[in-house]
């Protein structure tokens, strides 16, 4: 019997790599005998660049960007392959980076995100993939493009930072500055939101208010965002409100197709591919994945479903371990995952549940086990 484990953490109580040793120790106990191999899964959220370069066998780059505030920080993206990077945006524009006090999209830039692309492409890098999740920006994309040399330019023709409140005063634009390795590289966005920039659905309305903005706030960059789709348009020729995902991480993902031609991709399915998943299922029996809640939003870009449907294209059964289970949860045997096992084993409150997650990861993981291994003797 050979099992591949393949989940994505439980936020807060067990990173994916402890799953793994905490399944391959309870398998072992269970089923004497049996291989077993593990990968860390991430959906192009946190933990993404740390999951691609471990299965990749890559490395990080550190570096010294700015943050979302132009602060000085420490960040990284991950190298792999010979010509391949990964970067998180949240690694330099992230929501954590902004202390809550001083949360308002009209002061925050993607500028250290353009930094991390920038030095990827300087040290030679040419297939980059974008996980731009957990952002802190509703500047447009501006501030990672100006950090690749694009000039955003006021009706006097001085530049703008890049800022959120900077995209009413976009007047005219110029890339004849653009780095020029980025006509040479392909871009890879992780995106997994349809929605456009602007409208009631896009960047301003959909995500400014958890980035600090208030309702007048929200109204200005919704206003700014207009007039920075209208320029766009009258200098490239792209509408940004027919790009589904243009609005993801504050505008972000326009800017990427925009200005670096970027393909929006699923952050899981992305992943799967960077770190040939499909190579990884060949000779495997049962493939067990997971993460912390499992409820209807699962089946929509999370690693469960991913995984699932890799593995239904293969004919190799998929069961996930999970947290808690949610609304719509059994939505999930519809893309691969045959069963759903919660860890909790009787009434408790949160608290206790975190508290006590690797106990009852554990003992959760020793019950499917055991009816793994009924199923063999039956079979026998």
């Amino acid at each position: 019997m050979r099992f591949l484990f393949a989940s994505d953490s439980f936020k807060g109580t067990l990173s994916s790599e402890t799953i793994i040793e905490l399944l391959t120790e309870t398998a072992e106990k269970i089923i004497p005998g049996c291989e077993t191999a593990g990968v860390p899964i991430a959906d192009g959220g946190e933990g993404t660049v740390d999951a691609v370069i471990t299965v990749t066998k890559g490395e990080k780059r550190v570096l010294t960007v700015h943050g979302p505030l132009m602060e000085e920080t420490e960040s990284s993206y991950g190298i792999f392959g010979g010509d391949s990077a990964i970067i998180e945006m949240a690694a330099a524009s992230g929501l954590p980076m902004v202390p809550p006090e001083k949360r308002n999209p009209l002061n925050t830039t993607t500028y250290g995100t353009g930094e991390l692309i920038r030095d990827a492409l300087e040290q030679g890098y040419r297939k980059i993939s974008i996980a731009i999740g957990g952002s802190a920006t509703n500047d447009g994309g501006m501030g990672a493009m100006r950090a690749l040399g694009v000039r955003f330019l006021d009706k006097e023709g001085k530049e703008l930072e890049g800022y959120g409140r900077d995209l009413a005063e976009v007047a005219d634009i110029d890339t004849t500055g653009i780095c020029p390795a980025v006509a040479e590289a392909s871009f890879t966005v992780m995106c997994d939101v349809n929605n456009p920039l602007t409208g009631p659905e896009g960047a301003a309305y959909t995500f400014g208010k958890q980035k600090g903005g208030t309702p007048e706030i929200l109204d200005e960059l919704e206003a700014g965002m207009k007039n920075y789709a209208a320029v766009v348009l009258k200098k490239t020729g792209m509408d940004v409100d027919q790009i589904p995902g243009a609005g993801a991480a504050g505008g972000l993902g326009a800017a990427l197709c925009v200005f670096l031609r970027a393909t929006l991709k699923s952050g899981i399915e992305t992943v799967l591919d960077l770190m040939d998943f499909d190579g990884l299922l060949e000779g495997v029996d049962l493939v067990v994945t997971g993460e912390g809640r499992i409820d209807w939003q699962s089946a929509f870009g999370k690693v469960p479903s991913g995984i699932g449907q890799r593995c239904r294209a293969k004919g190799i059964p998929a069961v996930a371990l999970v947290g808690g289970m949610g609304d719509g949860a059994e939505k999930i045997y519809d893309f691969g995952v045959e069963s759903i096992l919660p860890t909790i084993n009787g009434a408790m409150d949160i608290e206790e549940a975190l508290e006590r997650a690797r106990e009852l990861y554990v003992n959760a993981a020793e019950r499917m086990f055991r009816l793994i291994r009924v199923g063999m003797e039956m079979k026998n």
